[in-house]
């Protein structure tokens, strides 16, 4: 009997294996396609933009260096030197409904509690990439991955969950769904996934164009729709507003896919060759819990909305990272009364806020004779400091936060990125999975409190070249703060009860 299986081998199941092996959970995970670099994930078709949060994320775990390495891209592109005073300024910043900003308007006085590190801004990279990455991560844990067995059963009791996929069964402890929008694992464990239909069929294509100077490069909005061209060879997408009506209702053809093309461009381009086409909608549902009883959700099994923003990949990476530690622990019979059931508290209110931030994006762009004047408002309210800074702060998942109690503004965020004079980096120390302790200021017997947890929580004492007027600081393993203590932190639960309350005793 495994510990966990985990249905989908996507880059959310993936990261999902690596964290609960880094606990030393046994897992298996079954993934439905045989190939294990699908088409789909090259580019430019599996071109995905990671913000500047999964970045983090992926740093935290010491796999930023090879993802970067994987996407051809230099750790320069995305990093700061670690030896400033103070966060460089954004070099990017995320669109909104196609509508272009400058990081330059963006208030550095509101992006509060940064430091400088190797992932300061988002970049671009593609899920064939992200795909090798995780794939090999997770065989050197001693993960397992069966191609080939997409999900047809599933059954659950008090004590285990069976699974059954490819011509055989599996049983584990717990079996998480991460198998994409279409859930196998959702509906079979019958999870109530709610929220609102679509108003668009968007497509993804790599073609080849008969006149490519008469479709100019960029994000076009139009009377009718919106289409993107951008500077990868033959990559095309569009969105046509028929209320979601075509998706994977028909074969993507050339003279379809032409033809929606002209309509929404007002061009008569031709489209000599399709080389591969995906359609998708901007229907934005979501399950109203992420588990019921030995089986949990994550990704876009658990919430689904239009790619607008590039959010999606980035919520499934942000439930992976929640759920691994507590579902471990919860494995290994060492969590905290309530810890599993934090997942859904803390993960499905960001969920929530991203369908309604795709919602937004999809009425700003919805074609009629009043959007003109609709997009001009929200053009002129996005291209001031304050619209701009709140794009990013919504974006760049950064400043998510959850309501862990308290006062005290970084705690339920993500932990700056504390370096140490010798020059080690908080997120060095989550490289394994634990808890960390940060004593800046080495008093009052923190190390002593910390002793009977310190199997699950690593204590660390030395001065930072930046505290950001902290003393002391309790950071998860997921890198968010738990606890914090200084001039800057006003009083709140005790270390002993914030120890207590995230981690069992050893």
């Amino acid at each position: 009997m495994y510990d966990v299986v985990i249905a989908g081998g996507g880059p959310v199941g993936l990261f999902l294996a690596s964290e609960l092996a880094l606990a030393d959970c046994s897992v298996v995970v079954l993934e439905r396609e045989i190939d294990p670099r699908p088409p789909l994930g090259a580019l430019p078709l599996g071109l995905r933009g990671l913000n500047a949060g999964s970045a983090e994320t992926f740093h935290r775990r010491g796999l930023l260096e090879p993802l970067l390495k994987a996407s051809g891209l230099d750790a320069a592109t995305i990093g700061a030197d670690p030896e400033a005073d103070r966060a460089p300024a954004p070099r990017s910043v995320a669109h909104f409904a196609g509508i272009t900003l400058d990081p330059g308007d963006i208030d550095p006085a509101a992006l509060a509690h940064r430091l400088p590190g190797p992932a300061m801004d988002g970049f671009m990279t593609s899920l064939e990439a992200i795909g090798e990455v995780l794939a090999e991560h997770a065989a050197t844990l001693g993960v397992s991955i069966v191609r080939g067995a997409g999900v047809t059963a599933v059954a659950q009791d008090d004590r285990m969950v069976t699974v059954t996929a490819g011509g055989r069964d599996y049983a584990a402890r717990w079996l998480v769904g991460c198998d994409g929008g279409r859930s196998t694992v959702r509906r079979l464990a019958d999870f109530e996934f709610t929220g609102t239909a679509p108003l668009f069929t968007g497509y993804v294509a790599q073609v080849t164009f008969a006149d490519p100077h008469a479709l100019p490069l960029g994000f076009h909005l139009t009377p009718t729709g919106m289409y993107l061209r951008t500077p990868l060879e033959g990559h095309l997408g569009m969105m046509d507003f028929d209320g979601g009506a075509f998706d994977r209702s028909q074969p993507l053809t050339r003279e379809h896919l032409q033809s929606v093309l002209r309509r929404v461009s007002g061009t008569e381009v031709t489209l000599k060759e399709v080389h591969l086409a995906s359609s998708f909608t901007d229907r934005a549902m979501q399950a109203t819990t992420y588990r019921r009883g030995r089986i949990l959700l994550a990704g876009d099994a658990a919430h689904i909305h239009s790619p607008l923003g590039g959010q999606g990949l980035n919520l499934g990476i942000g439930d992976a990272m929640n759920l691994g530690w507590k579902l471990a622990a919860t494995v290994r019979g060492d969590a905290p009364d309530g810890l599993l059931d934090t997942y859904t508290a803390e993960r499905h209110p960001i969920g929530a806020a991203i369908l309604d931030w795709s919602r937004a994006q999809v009425a700003t762009m919805n074609p009629g004779p009043h959007a003109p004047a609709l997009r001009q408002l929200v053009r002129d309210l996005m291209d001031t400091p304050d619209g701009t800074t709140h794009v990013h702060r919504r974006t760049s998942g950064l400043f998510h936060h959850y309501d862990l109690g308290g006062e005290q503004p970084l705690v339920g965020r993500t932990a700056p990125d504390f370096r140490l004079t010798d020059g080690t980096g908080l997120g060095d120390l989550l490289h394994e999975g634990h808890g960390v302790l940060l004593d800046f200021t080495p008093r009052r017997g923190l190390s002593e409190q910390a002793e009977p947890w310190q199997e699950r929580v690593r204590y660390v004492s030395g001065r930072p070249r930046n505290d950001l007027g902290f003393e002391a600081l309790l950071v998860r393993p997921d890198g968010i703060v738990a606890w914090a203590d200084g001039p800057a932190a006003p009083a709140g639960e005790a270390l002993h009860s914030t120890l207590a309350r995230w981690f069992a005793r050893t």
